[in-house]
């Protein structure tokens, strides 16, 4: 799938998947620092890295987190989030994180991170939240001033294992008129139920803020439950797991016959969307009851049933990707075409935390964009 120019070509037509305009849903802000980044500001504050050669620094993080484990997968934010401790840190993340996307073909992109992971240099929350956002905006000028256009809001996020989730909901709503979109919780599944954070989903629930769930990655079906019922969420990040409630009746040459479970139909009559994020599925473990192989993957299963599901990075440093690759990937494995892909993007600009008015106009975008490719 890579060129000698690391472009991304659709199989068969020679059509660019870098320059085809993309919508990026799920994707870590402290799973997306440049290598050599992490070694310049590691270097400015004192703190040791694994290597101080860049090319190896990022073979380090895709091994690191190769590990068939979320547990395993996590431990490499370790490094990530020391550096993200000031305010020059996060500028310079974020901005550049928006820079990558710009380059990637995004057109609007969500970035979603934990500010209570970066309070450890005496930074408050809301200092982290509008470092952050001065970094993002320079990245937006950034990508303008390149001949691009991209959008970007902020997705405040609550640890599951922490009990912070009230306070750092009240967070994201005091920012949302600054660059904050919605809400999330994230880390450790197994065992931190969403139902833990009833107090600041019922918060964000009167306040009419958007939310998305990590759920059904690390664990099963009643996790999912738990990000509906008591996380009212609009998105599912991963859902992947969505698929235990998927039973193949029997197969022909032509056909699955399948029955939808209790969860999964809700899931797809409401149209809630899928961020399937491929290559971290595989990494952390999450497909295991399918397979370790991208064809493995029950994407395209979720698809044909008529799932709402969006293509995501999730943490691009860890699995050393970019939404063009993880599009190319699932090209790959499962033949997807040009039309194929513009579903997904449509799926995405359906399921944004935008305003119906901008989310139409997100939409022509997308159908502009692929009519001229």
């Amino acid at each position: 799938m890579n060129t000698s120019s690391n472009e991304h070509l659709l199989p068969g037509g020679g059509v660019s998947i870098d320059a085809l305009p993309k919508i990026s849903l799920h994707d870590h802000l402290d799973g997306g620092l440049r290598p050599q980044t992490i070694i310049e500001l590691a270097d400015a504050i004192g703190i040791d890295v694994p290597t101080t050669d860049a090319a190896q620094l990022g073979a380090w993080f895709a091994e690191q987190a190769n590990s068939g484990s979320l547990v395993d997968y996590l431990k490499t934010f370790d490094v990530t989030t020391s550096v993200m401790q000031t305010t020059e840190g996060l500028e310079r993340v974020a901005r550049e994180f928006v820079q990558d996307l710009g380059t990637d073909g995004v057109i609007y992109g969500e970035v979603r991170w934990a500010p209570e992971q970066h309070l450890g240099r005496g930074l408050n929350l809301d200092e982290v939240v509008e470092a952050v956002q001065r970094g993002i905006d320079a990245g937006i000028d950034d990508v303008y001033s390149s001949g691009r256009e991209i959008r970007v809001g902020q997705l405040v996020t609550a640890m599951r294992h922490a009990d912070r989730g009230l306070e750092i909901a009240e967070l994201a709503v005091r920012h949302r008129e600054r660059g904050v979109v919605g809400f999330d919780i994230a880390g450790a599944e197994l065992g931190f139920p969403a139902g833990n954070h009833r107090a600041a989903f019922d918060y964000l629930a009167k306040e009419f803020f958007p939310v998305t769930v990590h759920a059904g990655e690390a664990d099963g079906v009643e996790s999912i439950r738990g990000a509906l019922f008591d996380g009212r969420a609009l998105r599912l990040g991963h859902g992947v797991r969505l698929a235990e409630d998927v039973t193949i009746e029997r197969e022909d040459d032509d056909n699955s016959y399948v029955t939808l479970g209790p969860v999964a139909r809700w899931v797809r009559d409401r149209q809630i969307a899928l961020e399937l994020s491929p290559s971290s599925n595989l990494q952390t473990g999450a497909i295991a009851a399918w397979g370790d192989e991208m064809i493995d993957h029950p994407f395209d299963l979720l698809y044909q049933l008529g799932f709402r599901v969006t293509v995501n990075t999730d943490n691009r440093l860890m699995s050393n990707t970019s939404l063009s690759n993880e599009l190319g990937l699932l090209s790959d494995a499962f033949g997807y075409d040009l039309d194929d892909f513009e579903q997904f993007q449509q799926n995405a600009v359906a399921a944004a935390f935008l305003p119906l008015e901008d989310r139409e106009e997100l939409a022509e975008a997308i159908s502009d964009g692929f009519a001229e490719a």
